[in-house]
């Protein structure tokens, strides 16, 4: 490798003495071990350190607890749990084999939002990394670590790790030093923060990086690898009538007067839904967006590059393998308009609420009274986990969840008499939109909810959501419901295959 560049990305005199193979700094984690790992839903990862000990741990060898910002790319989550090497994982995965070992009780899974990840260390709640494995652009004369294309949590595994392995990935442009915004909490009377001092979603509080101690530092591993490109689909017509309602909803609130044509600060949840919800911004009169959320996605490039956006700051940066080359090939055209933060910042219920942000996420089912479920397939077998909508539905302005009226095949209502696990709660959710329509909910008692929500449900499964809803009316109460009945949908597909029955 080119000497003059590795010397431009390790600046800090002596640490080029640290440098070594994967392998040999996979020696260093060893059984039992707290590991803080970098990335965030595929972006930010070790590249090669978690490979090589999957290798070394095979067989349930040595086993960790592993802890990172968001999802892991590259099928790195997928090769230590087929090794049989995570004694437990927080907070949020979305691997098949993961899924599969957490699902079967080999894996206990603790499922948290994502911005209590970094308090909880900090406050003793949960324990401090023994080893900090964190990908990196850079470490400056100053022992600055410079991120790549996340910061997740990478603050506080730097911060709290006993020792550090960094990935220092020559694949990412040199512009990415000076697109971070590392802020770390100011400590009054432990373990409350100070005030964070962002008032706008441009502002910036922090370093370009953190400053570390580098005799932590115990080896540097050198790679030239772009992250896992995002596995996003295009928007099908469920998903694009889903876009032109948020739009709807969008274009009433400006009528009614209470929004602008640059609304307030968006967040949209990750996935193909998510994604379709922003593409239906690039028609209207929408113009001087800007977006506070935790992934920019293909769609955030997209308002960018039409000039309908004009900033963007999240904790990642996830895009498909075509956005990849658009956006890392021309990241100087961008990396004045985007800002990339610690998950800390982006999902702090502070900032969240000064800023009026609006939360767009996406469900896995409704019930006719407003809750939702994120996480938990009928009820008992997780997805992926709640991610950061939590940290979002609770403290937004407004909170706005998406879903289709049924799945693609029609054997399954996403709106149904009572979810089988709640996420978020009726009291913090605003707007519900399916492909069939939008059920504006704010203001409205239990019952009007369910008349509303009813309405943009799957004509397949209306009449039978009516007859529920008619017949728990009739036994009574605030929130209607007949608790016997209240999961016949999944009765009947545990017998038929089809909610349908």
């Amino acid at each position: 490798m080119d000497q003059e560049k590795v010397k431009k990305r390790i600046r800090y005199p002596g640490l080029d003495s640290k440098i070594m193979s994967a392998a040999q700094a996979a020696e260093f984690i060893k059984d039992g071990m707290v590991v803080g790992m970098s990335g965030f839903t595929r972006a930010g990862d070790p590249k090669q350190i978690p490979f090589e000990f999957a290798k070394i741990a095979e067989g349930g060898k040595r086993k960790i607890y592993l802890m990172t910002g968001a999802s892991l790319g590259a099928d790195v989550d997928g090769a230590m749990a087929r090794a049989d090497a995570i004694s437990k994982r927080t907070p949020f995965m979305s691997d098949r084999d993961m899924r599969a070992a957490i699902n079967q009780g080999r894996i206990p899974y603790y499922d948290l939002n994502l911005g209590d990840l970094a308090p909880m260390i900090r406050r003793k709640q949960l324990p401090d990394p023994d080893i900090a494995v964190v990908e990196a652009t850079a470490i400056t004369e100053d022992g600055i670590v410079i991120p790549t294309s996340s910061c997740g949590s990478t603050d506080v595994f730097l911060e709290k790790g006993k020792q550090i392995l960094l990935e220092i990935n020559m694949a990412v442009p040199d512009g990415f030093e000076g697109v971070h915004d590392c802020y770390i909490p100011q400590t009054r009377n432990m373990p409350a923060p100070a005030a964070i001092p962002i008032m706008d979603v441009m502002d910036r509080a922090g370093s370009i990086g953190y400053k570390i101690d580098p005799s932590k530092i115990v080896g540097i591993v050198l790679t030239n690898q772009l992250d896992s490109a995002s596995e996003n689909v295009l928007a099908d017509p469920a998903q694009d009538a889903m876009a032109t309602n948020l739009r709807n909803f969008f274009l009433s609130e400006i009528k009614a007067g209470r929004m602008t044509e640059s609304l307030f600060p968006l967040q949209a949840g990750v996935g193909s839904v998510a994604n379709a919800g922003l593409w239906g911004l690039l028609e209207g009169p929408f113009q001087g967006l800007t977006m506070w959320s935790e992934v920019l996605q293909d769609s955030t490039w997209d308002l960018l590059d039409s000039g309908r956006m004009t900033f963007a700051t999240g904790t990642s940066i996830t895009v498909s393998p075509k956005k990849t080359e658009e956006v890392y090939g021309n990241w100087d055209r961008y990396k004045d308009k985007v800002c990339i933060r610690p998950i800390y910042i982006t999902n702090s219920a502070e900032i969240i609420k000064r800023i009026n942000l609006i939360a767009v996420n996406t469900a896995m089912d409704v019930d006719i009274y407003g809750n939702v479920n994120s996480t938990n397939i009928a009820g008992s077998n997780m997805m992926n986990g709640i991610g950061g909508s939590g940290d979002f539905a609770v403290n937004a302005h407004t909170t706005i969840f998406l879903t289709r009226a049924a799945s693609p095949d029609g054997r399954l209502s996403r709106v149904l008499p009572m979810v089988p696990h709640v996420d978020h709660n009726e009291h913090n959710v605003d707007i519900i939109i399916t492909d069939l329509g939008i059920a504006d909910l704010r203001g409205l008692s239990p019952r009007e909810r369910a008349a509303k929500i009813i309405a943009i449900s799957s004509p397949d499964y209306k009449p039978a959501l009516e007859e529920y809803f008619r017949l728990a009316c009739e036994r009574g109460g605030h929130t209607p419901h007949i608790l016997e009945k209240a999961f016949e949908f999944f009765e009947n597909q545990r017998k038929t295959g089809s909610m349908k029955g």
